[in-house]
């Protein structure tokens, strides 16, 4: 590797004082430079007249092929406009008779179809109901049916204004009309969590961070409140008929109810929102 180094250096030496000293020398670079820059001046010459021409061919052919276009839509112009109209029709037709539900995959906008609900949501903003003992979340019975439930988010304030006004209006139904005082389990819940429930299998969850709506306050989880415990089970027939009708109360409200899913939630219920997730 030294010895070509010193190598190179000697011949770059040799190279500095042969032009520096000899007049040949700077003569011979001089007519080099000279012939490379007449060899790239005649091909740029000769690039740019073969572009011009080949923009004014395809200026022809572009000129060439509109007054076929025109003279062939002057002679079959009957036809274009039937064809056209047989195309169009049906797409016109179609789009004026779908609706959002009949999309794959929509998610409903949450509007709800009862006119006295949505005036009611509109007009009366309702109080979070009085927060249950951290104690009534601790039991045996209640872990051995929700694990970790007592590191649960139960804040009201962390739900999304219009989800959460839907959900006090549930509770508020559900107690005056059916006798049901309702408790929230779970609101909110962090991606961190989300990933540790999916973590223990899919009895529990089977939605990662970010698959469900706990995580935008979309979501909440719900129970019953009798004397002075929390009834969760399903095996409780007054826990029963009272999911069914949370469930019938939820959907007036715009709500979707996990009940009706594969894995079934029965005390599950969220807002949806168009476009918010891609599942």
């Amino acid at each position: 590797m030294l010895i070509f180094v010193a190598l190179l250096y000697f011949c770059l030496a040799c190279s500095i004082i042969w032009l520096v000293f000899f007049p040949s020398g700077r003569d011979f670079v001089v007519a080099i430079v000279l012939k490379t820059g007449d060899g790239m001046e005649r091909r740029l010459v000769r690039w740019q007249r073969a572009r011009s021409q080949h923009a004014e061919e395809f200026r022809r052919g572009t000129r060439r092929l509109a007054l076929l276009q025109m003279k062939f839509a002057r002679r079959h112009y009957l036809i274009l406009i039937i064809g056209s109209l047989v195309l169009a029709v049906p797409s016109i037709v179609a789009l004026l008779m779908s609706k959002p539900g009949m999309l794959p995959g929509y998610d409903a906008n949450g509007v709800p179809p009862d006119s006295r609900v949505a005036a009611l949501l509109e007009g009366e903003q309702l109080v979070a109901p009085v927060a249950l003992p951290p104690l009534a979340f601790n039991t045996r019975e209640v872990e051995l049916v929700r694990p970790m439930l007592v590191d649960a988010s139960r804040n009201w304030q962390l739900l999304h204004p219009d989800f959460g006004q839907r959900l006090m209006l549930a509770f508020k139904i559900m107690k005056d009309k059916h006798g049901y005082d309702m408790a929230l389990l779970e609101g909110y819940r962090s991606p961190a969590r989300q990933d540790l429930l999916a973590s223990m299998g899919g009895s529990v969850t089977n939605a990662a961070a970010f698959q469900s709506y706990h995580q935008y306050g979309l979501a909440a989880d719900c129970a019953f409140w009798r004397e002075g415990r929390l009834v969760i089970s399903e095996k409780d027939p007054w826990a029963m008929r009272g999911y069914r009708l949370y469930g019938e109360v939820a959907e007036s409200l715009g709500l979707t109810w996990g009940g009706r899913w594969t894995m079934m939630d029965f005390g599950h219920s969220e807002l949806r929102v168009r476009g918010l997730m891609r599942r």
